[in-house]
C-alpha cells in the first residue's frame, strides 16, 4: 500500500469518527445548556473568522513555494520567517485591534469585545497551527494534522462542555467558577494542539530555526512569495459557516446560536458524500485540462456530481421525515430546536444544490483562472454578511433569516460558477437524471409525511425514513436513474478495503 493511499484512508477514517462524536455530541449532550454550547461556538467561530487576518496567505505559500526551497536547503528558513512573519502580523493585528473602540465605540459593547481574552490567544494558537499543517502536509503526512485539525477542536467542545455541567451543579448559580474552569480546558486543548504540531514536524525533519532573510530577497524572491500569500488570503473569506455563527451570536445571542450550531450538524449530514472529493478529483480534473479534453471532463464531472448529489438527497429525505421525531430523544431542548424545523428544510436545500455542482470549484481552482475563484469568495462573504444584517436588524424571522441568507448567497455562488464554467470549458455538472432524482424523493418524503404516524416515537423514527429509503429504491429502480448496483455488490464491497 503505497503512503498517499495508506494516509488517505486514515484521514478518511479519521474525518468520519469526527463527525460521529460531533453529531452524537451535538444532538444528544449540548442541548442541555445551548446557551453555554452557544458561547463556546461563538468563540471558536470567531477565532477562526479572524484568523486570515492574521495568517495572511503564508500558509498556502508554504504548500506553493515548498518543493523550490527544498531544493536549496532553505524549507527551515521559510518555516522560521513565516512563524516570524505570523507573530509580527499578530501584534499588528492587535494595535489594530485595540484602536477600534476609538473609531467605532459600540466595539466596547459587543460580544467579541467583552470575550477578548480567551479570542485573541486562540487567534494566534490557529494561526501558527495553520502555518504547521500547511507545512506538514508536504510531507505527504495528513493523518497526524487531520487529528489535531478535526478531533482535537471537538474534544475542547465536548471536554469544555461537560466540565461546566459538572461544575455547575456543585457550585452556586452566580459563581464564575464553572464557566472560567471549561474555558481554561477548552484554550488548553489547543495548546496542547499546537505543541502535537511542534513535536511532529520536528519527528519528520528537525526543526532548526532560521530568521535569515538573505534568501528571499534574492532575485526578489519575497515578492513572489507574499503575491501568492496575498491571494490566498482573499481566498480565504468564504467561510460563510463562521460568518453566520459570529454574526447570530453577536445579534440574536448565545442560545441561538447553539441552537444554530446543532443544526449544522444535522446538516452536515447531507455533505458527507462529498468528503475526500478534491483530493479524489484533483488528478483527473488536472489532467483533462492539461490534455483539452473538455468532453471526458464533463463526462466525469455528470457522473460524480450525480453520485453525490443522489446520495445527498436520500440522506436529506430521511432526515427530513425523521428530524420530528429525533426531538423526543434530545435533552429538555428538543422542543426547541423542532420549532425550527424549517431552518433544516431551507438550508438542506441549498446544500444539496451545492453538492449538485460537484467539483465546479475544483476545476476553476485548477486552471488559468483561479483568481476567478477568490472572487467568487469575495461574493460569498459579501452576501453572506449583506443578508444576514438585512435578515437580523429588518425582519423577526431569526434563523430562519440566516437560513434564507445562506441559501440566497451559496446559490448564487453556485449558479454562477455553474455559467463561468459552461461558458469558459463547456463543461456542466447538471444533467436530466438530477431531475428525475428530485422527483422521486419529494414523493417518497410525501408519502412518508402522510402516512399514519404511531404512539412510539422510535417506531417513527425508524419506520418513516425506511419507507423513504425504500420507495427511493423502487423509483430508481424502474427509472434506472442512478446505478445503485454498482455499489452494492461484493466486489464494491472489497475495493473500499484494498489498495495498489
Amino acid at each position: 500500500m503505497s503512503v498517499v493511499a495508506r494516509q488517505g484512508f486514515k484521514y478518511s477514517i479519521i474525518g468520519y469518527i469526527g463527525f460521529l462524536i460531533g453529531m452524537i455530541s451535538a444532538l444528544f449532550i449540548v442541548p442541555i445548556d445551548l446557551g453555554f454550547y452557544g458561547t463556546l461556538r461563538y468563540i471558536m467561530s470567531t477565532a477562526e473568522m479572524l484568523v486570515p487576518f492574521v495568517v495572511f496567505g503564508i500558509s498556502y505559500s508554504n504548500v506553493k513555494f515548498f518543493h523550490k526551497v527544498k531544493e536549496d536547503g532553505k524549507q527551515q528558513n521559510m518555516l522560521s520567517l513565516s512563524l516570524a512573519t505570523v507573530f509580527i502580523n499578530f501584534i499588528i493585528f492587535l494595535i489594530i485591534f485595540f484602536l477600534l473602540p476609538y473609531i467605532y465605540p459600540n466595539l466596547k459593547n459587543m460580544k467579541v469585545w467583552k470575550i477578548k481574552e480567551t479570542i485573541l490567544p486562540l487567534i494566534l494558537l490557529l494561526s501558527f497551527c495553520a502555518i504547521f499543517n500547511k507545512y506538514i502536509s508536504n510531507y505527504k503526512r495528513i493523518v497526524v494534522t487531520n487529528i489535531f485539525d478535526n478531533l482535537f477542536p471537538k474534544i475542547a467542545n465536548i471536554g469544555a462542555f461537560l466540565i461546566f455541567l459538572y461544575l455547575t451543579s456543585h457550585y452556586a448559580e452566580s459563581s464564575s467558577t464553572p464557566e472560567n474552569t471549561a474555558f481554561i480546558f477548552f484554550f488548553g486543548m489547543f495548546v496542547l494542539m499546537l505543541f502535537g504540531y511542534i513535536y511532529y514536524a520536528n519527528r519528520l525533519e528537525k526543526i532548526k530555526f532560521n530568521f535569515n532573510t538573505d534568501y528571499f530577497k534574492k532575485d526578489n524572491f519575497y515578492k513572489q512569495f507574499a503575491t501568492y500569500s496575498f491571494f490566498g488570503f482573499l481566498g480565504t473569506f468564504g467561510n460563510y459557516m463562521a460568518i453566520n455563527s459570529f454574526m447570530i451570536g453577536e445579534y440574536l445571542g448565545m442560545e441561538e446560536n447553539g441552537i444554530y450550531s446543532v443544526l449544522l450538524a444535522l446538516v452536515s449530514l447531507i455533505s458527507i458524500p462529498q468528503l475526500g472529493l478534491f483530493n479524489i478529483s484533483a488528478p483527473i480534473i488536472s489532467k483533462n485540462l492539461a490534455d483539452g479534453d473538455m468532453e471526458d471532463l464533463d463526462r466525469f464531472h455528470k457522473k460524480t456530481s450525480l453520485t453525490i448529489y443522489f446520495l445527498g438527497a436520500v440522506l436529506f429525505s430521511c432526515i427530513m421525515v425523521g428530524f420530528p421525531y429525533l426531538t423526543h430523544f434530545m435533552p429538555k431542548n428538543g422542543v426547541m430546536l423542532r420549532e425550527y424545523e424549517p431552518v433544516i428544510w431551507i438550508w438542506g436545500s441549498a446544500v444539496l444544490v451545492d453538492l449538485a455542482t460537484g467539483f465546479n470549484g475544483n476545476i476553476i481552482s485548477l486552471s488559468k483562472y483561479y483568481k476567478f475563484n477568490i472572487l467568487m469568495m469575495l461574493l460569498l462573504a459579501g452576501l453572506t454578511i449583506g443578508l444576514n444584517f438585512y435578515f437580523i436588524k429588518y425582519t423577526d424571522l431569526k434563523l430562519i433569516g440566516i437560513a434564507l441568507s445562506t441559501a440566497i448567497s451559496l446559490t448564487t455562488y453556485n449558479v454562477i460558477k455553474i455559467a463561468f464554467n459552461y461558458f469558459v470549458f463547456k463543461v456542466s455538472p447538471l444533467s436530466i437524471e438530477m431531475i428525475f432524482v428530485s422527483i422521486i424523493c419529494t414523493l417518497a418524503i410525501t408519502v412518508a409525511i402522510v402516512l399514519p404516524n404511531f404512539n412510539n416515537a422510535f417506531i417513527n423514527l425508524v419506520y418513516k425514513p425506511a419507507v423513504v429509503l425504500l420507495l427511493i429504491f423502487i423509483g430508481n429502480y424502474f427509472t434506472k436513474v442512478f446505478p445503485i448496483e454498482d455499489y452494492i455488490n461484493k466486489n464494491f464491497i472489497k475495493s473500499i478495503f484494498r489498495f495498489k
